[in-house]
Parts: structure tokens; C-alpha cells; sequence
């Protein structure tokens, strides 16, 4: 392709509402430009990426034994009512009516739609197992789109699911899965990691989710150097010690202080001269209708996905001032764990186990009190795991010290069980004669989150670096003068010879200088350039340099020149230079 056909839009300025990397270079590179909000266009650059990640992802599915099909992207609400997900998803999902009055969602995600396929096609044991996927556009009324595509209200996406008479054959798949989506993101070329999650919407205690390790990601991962345990932070465990205060510890009375004004637990630290670690907070939640009151250690936060799952409720809310007030007696800041109406459920989080001399709130605006005991002041009726872990706090398997780093999700697959064959009647006839649910499993991968993960993982200062395997272009020639009729020829035949060799070319034929076009090669990020000048032409020699080594330019002849990339894009084809990382 020849730069001045290709349509390469390029900037010079950041964009103004960029956060992230992956999202300015994508603008700057001429790779995405803005419609709406969350809403973008995939020019020409990402949509050769986009159809390389899919390419990848065909292979490696196919390999597996999935079968690719397409289901509809507008979803009738009556499948979803079947699963309860139509309320249970709320804004969340884009929704409209038809001129009749019928109501629709555009798809989010599609397991009712292929349950609802499955449940009219597969009648017996001796069809399963069945896998199927499709790679198409989602839809998510997402609160606040932001860090371009990362979190957009219209993406692209890899969907697949899977449906089994039998666990085995289930584990068996998701195992399959799981390998597969190693292989996809290792020939991507980037450095990840699958890791325990957290199921959301999706459903299934089973789950891991993929994580590109970068910095700047969203999501927080904690991860064990000694046995391996890796989880997102919304599934990460605590390490659970005794309930129980140590044996021969003298245990203070409960007393009333006044602490006017101060609602915080740093306010309330200073002002008595306590660690925060020898506090409780009593946080107050509204779930499935009741009021649930969940003590955890004052230096630490609790995690409301994974308080949800402890507790086994698809909504978690935080209670509101005046729900806080008529509970406790007290304003916001001043609720404490004693004395709460029955009709409140106390749960207790394990940074408290052991612990005791404790200060907590009073139930009454203006005090705290000190000298509180688990066990004798408060009963909690469970202890659970719903602590935010931070770096350096014990691993849940092995004791050693967590790691904590950041990534961005790009795959998630689950175990899904009957979550939706059951509600949707979808059932098979068992080879002992009896009407059995589907077992399913899904697999989810981000087609569009790939792309801008590998630019955050894989860029410097003057532009993306593409990993071969999913540029859009493998080698980008570049003749410096375009007045001169020897380096146009050079360039020329270099790029038919390059093509010939089935290398993805692409020919700078701009009458710009030289300049600007080191520029934007560098911001484009091809992964291979040849550049032709007359100075080097007059020994009989062209300049070759990897993007991701530039200063690191050697001199070869034209013809081995070409020969030099195509040996090296050949072994950079077959994947990236990062191995899998599991969990």
C-alpha cells in the first residue's frame, strides 16, 4: 500500500480528551477518530489490526473445535425476562422499543439468544458437546465512556459458549478455552496474566479473567511469586486467621468519648492518638430488602463485589443518610456495631478476627467508644471475606507476600453451569433416558480492548511499537527524496520485492521531508523500516531498523535488505516474545 492511498490521517497534537496512552496514540496515529461519546470510527490502520486479532483468534478457536456462527444483535426482552437479566443488567443495557410497542435491547452480551438456539436444535446427550462463537459488535450504556476504546459504548467482541451433558466434558472445554486464549495473546505479542475473578452480570463461581500487564491499567491484580495464586482484586482472598482474641488478653470496658465533629476514622485517630487499625467501621448496606450492617478493620476498605458474593446478592447499596439515621440513632460517621436493631444483619470482615480493645462509632452524633470486644459487645452473625487486599498482605495459600500490579482485561471465560439453561427450560435427553439441563460454559474476549492494550504495552515517547503479529503493515519504506529519480526507483523496486516475498509493505511516497516522515513512521509504529537516501545509494546500500530499536540501523544491500526482514517477520509472525502467565 502506498502511504498517500491509504488513508493515514495522522496528528501532531494530543487530543484533548485522551486519559490514556492507547487512546491518544490511536487518534494521532490515524487510527480512530470520534463520533459520540464512547462511540468511535476504525480507520483503515486499525481495522487491518482488528482483523489480524481476529484472524488469531479463528485459528486458534477452530484448532479447538468451536464452530463460528452470528446471532443477532437486537435481543426481544422477553429472553432476557426469562433469566431475570433484563432488570437485573438496568441501565447498563441499551434499550428500545419497536413501532409496536415491543421492547428490545441492542446485545451486551448473548447468552440468552444462544440458549434459546440451542434449547429449539440440541435434543440429545449424543449432539454435546457443542461450542459456538461469533466475533461482533456490543452494545453498553456505559455511565461514563472513557480511555477510548477500553471503555466505549459500542465495541467489538469474541463470544463463545459451550454446552455439556457432564462436568467433565465441561472442565475439559474450559480447560481448552483457557489454552486456547493463552495462545491467542502470546501470538499477539503481549505480556499477560489469567487470574481468579470476579463473575459480574456473567455469572458462575468458576471464572478467570486475562490481564495485560501495564501500569496504567484499570483493574488490580494480586499475585503470588512463591505458589503462583493470582487474582483481580475483586476476587482476591484474605488470609483467614482465628476468630477467637488471644488467650489471657484483659479486655477493657466499653466507654462513651466525645468526638465532636469528627466523622472519619483519620479524624478520629488523631484526636484520640489510636492506630486506624484499631478501629471498626460499621458500614451500612441495603441488599435484597434488608438493612446488612458489615464491620471491617478501620485501616482497610471493603470490596463490594466480593461482599456481594460473600453474601450471595446480585446488588450491593450503600444505605442513605436517612436509612443510616433511623437505624442507628446517629448521623453518617457515628454508626457503630452494638446495640443495632434486630432486624439487622451483622457480618463481621476476618481483618477483625483476634482483635479486641476497639474503637467504633456510638450510635450517637458526637461520641465514639473504645473498649470494644467481638464476641461480648457484638455477635456478628457471619464472618466473611469482603476486604480490598493491598501489596504485602498475605498470600491465602501459602503465607508469602502478594504482589500487587495493574492490567487490562481482555478476555474473561466462566463456568456457567444451569445459570440459564435451567430458567430457559433448555434441557437434552440424558443417555439414561431422563431430560437433563444444559452444564455451559462462555468465553469472552475484547477484540477491540486488544488493540488498545497492546499499544499501552508497547509504545515509547514517539509512538506505538507494534507487535508483528498484529501490525497493521510489517515494513514501512521510506525514500527520503522524492525529487531524486535513483531513490524513487530503489524504493519502488524494494516495495514490489518486498511484496512479492508476501510481506506486508507499505511505501511512503509523500513529498514530505524527511523528517516528517521519521516522525510518523515512529508514531505509526510499524515494526520494520528500509529507508533509501541518495548518499547511501551511492555505495549500493539502503538502512534497515526495527521500530522498537531504531538507533540500532544496519546496511544492507536492496535485495538483502528485503531478505533480512522477511526472515525476521517470518519468526515474528508465529507470536510475541511474551510467554503465558497463569495463575
Amino acid at each position: 500500500m502506498r502511504w498517500t492511498r491509504a488513508f493515514i490521517p495522522t496528528l501532531k497534537e494530543d487530543p484533548a480528551d485522551a486519559e490514556v496512552v492507547s487512546h491518544r496514540l490511536m487518534v494521532r496515529a490515524g487510527l480512530l477518530r470520534q463520533v459520540a461519546r464512547g462511540i468511535y470510527s476504525y480507520l483503515p490502520l486499525c481495522q487491518r489490526v482488528i482483523l489480524k486479532i481476529d484472524e488469531i483468534v479463528r485459528q486458534e478457536l477452530e484448532r479447538i473445535g468451536a464452530i463460528e456462527l452470528m446471532l443477532p444483535i437486537l435481543h426481544p426482552a422477553e429472553l432476557w425476562r426469562e433469566t431475570g437479566r433484563w432488570d437485573l443488567y438496568g441501565p447498563l443495557m441499551m434499550r428500545l422499543a419497536d413501532r409496536h410497542d415491543r421492547q428490545y435491547a441492542l446485545g451486551p452480551t448473548h447468552e440468552e439468544v444462544v440458549t434459546d438456539l440451542v434449547r429449539h436444535e440440541v435434543r440429545s446427550y449424543r449432539q454435546l458437546p457443542l461450542s459456538l462463537y461469533q466475533i461482533q459488535t456490543k452494545f453498553r450504556d456505559e455511565i461514563r465512556p472513557r480511555f477510548g476504546v477500553m471503555r466505549g459504548r459500542e465495541f467489538t467482541m469474541k463470544d463463545a459458549y459451550s454446552f455439556h451433558a457432564d462436568e467433565v466434558s465441561l472442565d475439559a472445554t474450559y480447560g481448552e478455552f483457557r489454552e486456547a486464549y493463552s495462545r491467542i495473546f502470546t501470538r499477539c505479542g503481549l505480556a499477560f496474566r489469567d487470574v481468579e475473578a470476579s463473575a459480574g452480570e456473567i455469572g458462575g463461581d468458576v471464572n478467570h479473567e486475562f490481564m495485560v500487564l501495564v501500569d496504567t491499567g484499570e483493574s488490580v491484580v494480586f499475585s503470588c511469586p512463591s505458589c503462583g495464586y493470582a487474582a483481580s482484586s475483586g476476587r482476591a482472598e484474605a488470609a483467614r486467621v482465628a476468630h477467637e482474641p488471644p488467650a489471657g488478653r484483659d479486655a477493657k470496658p466499653l466507654e462513651e468519648v466525645a468526638t465532636p465533629g469528627k466523622t472519619t476514622v483519620e479524624e478520629v485517630s488523631e484526636l484520640l492518638a489510636r492506630d486506624p487499625s484499631e478501629f471498626v467501621k460499621t458500614l451500612l448496606f441495603q441488599m435484597d430488602g434488608r438493612t446488612v450492617a458489615v464491620l471491617v478493620r478501620g485501616d482497610r476498605e471493603i470490596d463490594e463485589e466480593k461482599l456481594g458474593r460473600a453474601l450471595a446478592v446480585d446488588r450491593v447499596e450503600m444505605a442513605g443518610s436517612e436509612r443510616v439515621r433511623e437505624v442507628t440513632g446517629a448521623d453518617v460517621g457515628f454508626a457503630g456495631p452494638h446495640g443495632l436493631p434486630k432486624d439487622v444483619r451483622v457480618v463481621a470482615d476476618y481483618s477483625l478476627a483476634g482483635r479486641g480493645n476497639l474503637v467504633a462509632g456510638a450510635n450517637r452524633t458526637g461520641f465514639h467508644v473504645t473498649g470494644l470486644e467481638i464476641g461480648r459487645d457484638v455477635e456478628p452473625e457471619d464472618w466473611i471475606d469482603a476486604v480490598r487486599l493491598v501489596g504485602g498482605d498475605p498470600c491465602p495459600r501459602c503465607g508469602t507476600a502478594l504482589d500487587e500490579t495493574r492490567g487490562i482485561e481482555v478476555g474473561h471465560i466462566f463456568k456457567l453451569g444451569t445459570k440459564y439453561s435451567e430458567p430457559m427450560g433448555a434441557t437434552f435427553l440424558d443417555e439414561d433416558g431422563t431430560q437433563k439441563p444444559f452444564l455451559m460454559g462462555c468465553y469472552g474476549l475484547g477484540i477491540t480492548r486488544v488493540v488498545a492494550a497492546a499499544i499501552e504495552q508497547n509504545h515509547d515517547e514517539n509512538g506505538i511499537v507494534w507487535p508483528t503479529a498484529i501490525a497493521p503493515y510489517e515494513v514501512e519504506i521510506i525514500p527520503l527524496n522524492m525529487d531524486s529519480a535513483r531513490v524513487v526507483e530503489a524504493a519502488e523496486r524494494i516495495y514490489e520485492e518486498c511484496r512479492a516475498e508476501g510481506l506486508e509493505a507499505l511505501l511512503d511516497d509523500r513529498a514530505d521531508r524527511a523528517g516528517s516522515k521519521f516522525a510518523d513512521a515512529d508514531l505509526v509504529g510499524i515494526p520494520w523500516r528500509i529507508v533509501v537516501g541518495d548518499r547511501g545509494l551511492e555505495s549500493g546500500m539502503v538502512e534497515v531498523a526495527r521500530r522498537s530499536a531504531r538507533k540500532d540501523m544496519a546496511r544492507f544491500s536492496p535485495e538483502e535488505a528485503v531478505q533480512h526482514v522477511r526472515a525476521n517477520v517470518i519468526r515474528e509472525r508465529r507470536g510475541g516474545a511474551s510467554e503465558p502467565k497463569s495463575g
